[in-house]
């Protein structure tokens, strides 16, 4: 039988590291990774900090250890604010190197009109990651799921589809098949890494339709 990109069963279990681990985000990617039988490692610059984060989770699959701990995981999630973005890569380019490594940054400022998208020089925080990982495959995805949602322990379905954006077949199918294991998710390959640009920079939209409608909007693709 042929196995599909985002049907559950092509999922393997894996190791997987968060950096930025102890943020809302990355808290709450880690809680639903663990639900769907990954063993997670939050990572922070502050190794205690994570190991308390990681304990407030309650999830046995879950542990806490500094950023060059949890970026030796199979897999590797980058969830910190973009301003420390590209130094914190380019310092674990070493333990990154020969990994798929899923950014989920997205490059935002705020102001008294609410988010807005940040230029970045490489067109995206996810190009910017490639340019500072060259040995690594960078996959762009989870940039539009709430945190919120995420960390809800009286949410058990997220209604969302997930963009997984990258310029390598294998590691975008791969990245699917993770999606595809946390329930009512899916993964929609969305285009090559030079895409991401509008694609976190939609984020801000996002921001502004919960704002308006007090929500926690995700995206769903039709007709797929």
């Amino acid at each position: 039988m042929t196995v599909e990109p985002g049907d559950p069963s092509a999922q393997r279990l894996m190791s997987i590291g968060v950096l930025g681990g102890t943020g809302e985000q990355g808290r709450g990617l880690a809680r639903r990774l663990a639900l769907a039988g990954h063993s997670v490692v939050l990572g922070s610059r502050d190794p205690g900090r994570a190991v308390t984060a990681a304990a407030d989770l309650g999830l046995e699959r879950v542990t806490g250890a500094g950023n060059a701990d949890a970026a030796a995981a199979d897999l590797v999630v980058v969830a910190v604010p973009y301003d420390g973005h590209r130094a914190l890569l380019e310092s674990l380019a070493a333990e990154l190197a020969g990994k798929v490594v899923v950014d989920c940054v997205n490059p935002l400022g705020f102001d008294a009109q609410g988010a807005f998208a940040l230029a970045v020089p490489e067109g995206s925080a996810a190009q910017e990651a490639a340019a500072a990982l060259p040995d690594s495959t960078v996959v762009g995805a989870f940039h539009h799921v709430s945190a919120v949602l995420l960390l809800d322990p009286e949410i058990a379905v997220l209604d969302t589809d997930v963009l997984v954006l990258g310029d390598d077949r294998a590691a975008t199918d791969l990245v699917q098949d993770i999606v595809a294991g946390i329930p009512g998710m899916r993964g929609v390959y969305a285009g090559r890494l030079r895409n991401c640009r509008q694609v976190e920079a939609l984020t801000a939209n996002l921001i502004s339709v919960n704002r308006r409608y007090k929500a926690h909007a995700g995206i769903r693709v039709t007709d797929i």
